[in-house]
Formats: structure tokens, C-alpha cells, sequence
């Protein structure tokens, strides 16, 4: 049934006076009566005004900040209408407030939390950490800031107490090893499939205007969409290629050198030839972030070598614990891109590599799911200062998530 939300949409995007019949055109499946009654409830919450027989929206900041909602939801593939409720933003902005959320601290009814926690999961907004009792973490993004401050619920005090999921990750790959022996074959269906959010993930975060619907259709089914710019979709053809190698190459235990990172970029910037595969000769910064500091061109070579030795030494332990591991690999994350060794690609090449790393020693992750992606940001090119302690507590979420999420789809 078509909501009133749904109806907003239509009118928001169309920017101009409609009547009801007109905005049915566009729900052929309801009647008319259904469509004005939804009409009716928006001009009650004066988000939309009647104007002789038609209906045109309220601009506001709310309406403004309603269709954000939507407009970032579809692109994702998230169902605004299950997370635009009231009860439901209550519910996410006292879970932020708490350091996990529980059966014990939710103060709900069990089966509303479940039904809340499931929604958050599906839409990558959430990790659960433990089944039963149930204990998940809500993560902080856009999407849920504007969900709060549409209900009115602005005055967040958003918990940022420490947590380490180390144990859990430990329990869950276990778990995954166990699972992936028994069927090998599925477990490297599962990882071609998950690839393509991680594509679209990444590369939205670089600027690349494809939504995940997009990106599935010119990687899964090779279809160029009508609105798309054909270098758009070459970007996404090109970082997709350059995952699979990274994938082989971790299989096969090669080494990394500064030769295997230069193909990396060669083959991930394809669609600019001039600089793919370049180290850069000249001075660069990040853009919105002028306090980033970046190794000067003279110094690149020398630094990657540096940061290589260390790589070196790391890959040659033959016992390393989980937890050092992953530190290893956010300090390289961090050390590379402050070298930022090329004009352009750095970011998708710095998770490439880190990805790498893990896969290298045997922590399968594949994404960062759409929750996590610009806590994601802020502790990397977005950061002023560099914090692997902070990268660190995210990647701890992000591994988690990639784990919890191979288990689920391999029983």
C-alpha cells in the first residue's frame, strides 16, 4: 500500500502542485481514495498544503531534512517507511545513548526490540553482538542523525565509551573457518556477491554518483544504467577487477611490494590512464581537509620501502594473535595514506591493501557496511590528527559485521 511518505516523495521530487489523481498515476495498483486519505495526513503534519484541488509541499527545514531521509534511503536500498516512526527513532536515540543495547536496558517489549534490531541490521545500521539474550550496537550515521532530528529528538548525547570485540571476533572466525570447510565452493560465491556493496561502498565514498542498484546491474548483470556516465561505470568495473586480484593474490600468499601496489592502482584508475599507476610527483592534499598531512613527492619511495620493511617482518611471524593483526593492519592503513603515494586513488588503494592484510592472515572482510561508513571516514581522511586507536574500534565493528554477516548466509 502506498504511504503517506511515499506520496511526499512524488511531491518533493516533482517541485510543482499536483492533485490527487496525479500523484495515483504513479501507485496503479491504489485507488484514489487511499491517495488522498495519505494526502490528507501530511497537510495534518503540515509537511505538505492544499491549494484549490491539488497539493504541493511545505518547504521547511523539515520537509527538507524528510526528504533527505528518503532520497538517501533509496539510493541505499533501505525502506524509508520502515525506519520513518516515531517510536522507532525513540528507540535508535536511546540505544545511541547506551554503550550496547539489551533486553535489560531497552526497556521495550522483547519482541519490538527484536523487531527494531532486525530492522537496523537489515539496513546495516546496526551489529548484533550476541543472539541470546540479544545485545547489538547501533551505529551513528547521516541517515539516523536526520531520522532523530525529523522527530524531534535533537538533543542526542551519543555514547563513546570504548569497546573491543576482540573476543567475539575470535569466536566468530573459528566459527567461519569451520563453516567455510564444509563448503568451500559457496563460501567464494558468497565473497563475489559481497563484493559488489563493498564496490559501491567505496567507491560513493570517492564521489562516484552510481546507487546500489547501479552497481549491481553493471557488475552482475552488465547492464550500463541510462543516467550513468560511462566513466561512472568504468570506475566500478575497474576497482571490481582490481578487488578479484587483490582476492587471488592473497590466496596465493604473494608479497606485497611497491611493483604489486602500483598494478593495484594501475588497474583501480584505469579510467585515468594519465596517473594510473604513478607514483605523483607533485604536491597534493586531501580535499576538505587541509590539515591531513601527506608525505612530500621526494619522500614517497623511500617512505613505501620504509612502511614494506615493517609489512616484511610482520608477514614473516608465523604466529600472530588476532588482535595484533588487526593493529598491523591499521597502523599500514594509516601509514600509507599519509604517504598518499598517487595524485588520485589513494583511498580505494589504502583498502585495498588493508584488505589485503587481513586476508593474508586469514580475517576474511569483504565491506564496510553502509552504518559504519562515514565513522569510517572521520577516523581516516577525515581526521585532523592520525588515531589508530579509533580506526582501530571501527575496523573491530567493521570485522565483526563482515563475519556475522559470511556465517548467517554459509548455515
Amino acid at each position: 500500500m502506498a504511504t503517506k511518505y511515499d506520496c511526499f516523495e512524488i511531491l518533493y521530487k516533482n517541485k510543482s502542485e499536483l492533485n490527487p489523481k496525479e500523484i495515483s498515476k504513479h501507485f496503479p495498483k491504489e485507488n484514489y481514495a487511499t491517495i488522498y486519505k495519505q494526502l490528507l495526513e501530511l497537510e495534518k503534519e503540515k509537511l505538505i498544503k492544499k491549494k484549490n484541488r491539488s497539493f504541493e509541499v511545505i518547504l521547511s527545514k523539515k520537509t527538507e531534512i524528510l526528504y533527505s531521509i528518503i532520497e538517501h534511503c533509496l539510493k541505499n536500498q533501505i525502506n524509508y517507511n520502515s525506519i520513518l516512526d516515531k517510536n522507532f527513532a525513540e528507540f535508535v536515540k536511546n540505544s545511541l545513548e547506551k554503550k550496547e543495547i539489551n533486553s535489560e536496558n531497552s526497556h521495550i517489549n522483547p519482541k519490538t526490540l527484536r523487531k527494531y534490531i532486525d530492522i537496523l541490521v537489515k539496513n546495516e545500521l546496526a551489529l548484533i553482538i550476541l543472539e541470546k539474550p540479544i545485545k547489538a550496537k547501533i551505529f551513528y550515521n547521516p541517515l539516523v542523525n536526520n531520522l532523530l532530528l525529523f522527530f524531534s529528538f535533537d538533543n542526542l548525547k551519543l555514547n563513546t565509551e570504548k569497546i573491543s570485540y576482540i573476543k567475539e571476533i575470535e569466536k566468530n572466525l573459528t566459527t567461519l573457518k569451520s563453516l567455510r570447510k564444509q563448503n568451500e565452493t559457496k563460501y567464494k560465491q558468497l565473497v563475489k556477491e559481497i563484493e559488489i556493496p563493498f564496490v559501491y561502498h567505496s567507491l560513493s565514498i570517492e564521489g562516484n554518483p552510481a546507487t546500489l542498484l547501479d552497481t549491481q546491474k553493471i557488475l552482475k548483470n552488465e547492464i550500463l544504467p541510462a543516467d550513468l556516465m560511462s566513466i561512472h561505470a568504468e570506475e566500478i568495473k575497474n576497482y571490481s577487477t582490481a578487488i578479484r586480484k587483490m582476492l587471488a593474490d592473497a590466496e596465493e600468499n604473494k608479497a606485497l611490494s611497491i611493483p604489486l601496489i602500483l598494478e593495484y592502482h594501475k588497474i583501480t584508475m584505469k579510467h585515468k590512464e594519465s596517473l594510473s599507476g604513478q607514483i605523483r610527483t607533485l604536491p597534493v592534499h586531501i580535499s576538505g581537509n587541509p590539515e591531513f598531512e601527506v608525505s612530500p613527492h621526494k619522500n614517497i619511495i623511500e617512505n613505501l620501502e620504509n612502511l614494506l620493511k615493517e609489512y616484511s617482518i610482520f608477514i614473516g611471524r608465523k604466529q600472530t594473535s588476532v588482535e595484533s593483526i588487526i593493529s598491523f593492519a591499521i597502523s599500514f592503513h594509516n601509514s600509507f595514506q599519509h604517504i598518499h603515494p598517487f595524485e588520485d586513488g589513494n583511498s580505494r588503494t589504502t583498502r585495498l591493501i588493508t584488505f589485503f592484510i587481513l586476508q593474508q592472515k586469514g580475517i576474511p572482510i569483504m565491506d564496510i557496511p553502509y552504518g559504519l561508513l562515514d565513522e569510517y571516514i572521520s577516523n581516516t581522511k577525515g581526521s585532523k590528527k592520525r588515531d589508530d586507536e579509533k580506526l582501530k574500534e571501527t575496523f573491530h565493528k567493521i570485522i565483526l559485521f563482515n563475519l556475522i554477516k559470511f556465517i548467517k548466509l554459509l548455515k
